[in-house]
């Protein structure tokens, strides 16, 4: 690599999240009062990115038989902060499987926050301004495309649980 960074808002978001472990901050936050603050208004900046990237899902796939709902940033039982959005559809819950998930999590003994599935691993949440939340739309698309993958694996490659699947979008 040249040395040139790439400039893809997937690239700038790790590289201010390294920026941050290597600076001991959030956000340019060092204590814990002012980490969780900024946690919180992170959580709100990234609640109207979410809930269009699930309202995709939910037309093109699930043909509109979700329900999204947020839990909105408490305390989890280590002391850490946690936000969550679901989205839930009766294929899904008649299969006994959870629904699509993603969590922001701020865990205590986090030096920042990080972006969760359920099912799909960690990313940074590192979005200090709108345009910084709008940005990750394309990685949230990718963690909750990726949540639906597990939970079709789960059950055996059944793509059943995807309502859109039986009504012909296949042949699209």
């Amino acid at each position: 690599m040249s040395g040139i960074l790439p400039t893809s808002p997937a690239f700038q978001a790790l590289l201010r999240h390294f920026t941050d472990l290597r600076d001991g901050r959030h956000g340019g936050c060092a204590n814990r009062h002012d980490k969780e603050q900024l946690f919180r208004r992170e959580i709100l900046r990234l609640d109207p990115v979410v809930r269009e990237v699930f309202a995709e899902l939910n037309t093109a796939l699930l043909l509109r038989t979700g329900v999204v709902e947020f839990n909105a940033v408490q305390r989890d039982t280590s002391g850490g902060l946690v936000a969550s959005w679901t989205l839930s559809w009766p294929e899904q819950e008649h299969a006994g499987l959870p629904p699509v998930m993603l969590l922001g999590v701020s865990g205590w003994g986090f030096h920042h926050p990080h972006l969760r599935a359920a099912t799909v691993g960690e990313w940074p949440l590192n979005v200090y301004s709108d345009e910084q939340a709008w940005a990750e739309r394309d990685v949230l698309r990718a963690i909750v495309a990726g949540e639906l993958h597990n939970l079709v694996f789960q059950l055996g490659g059944n793509i059943r649980l995807i309502p859109a699947l039986g009504s012909g979008l296949e042949n699209r």
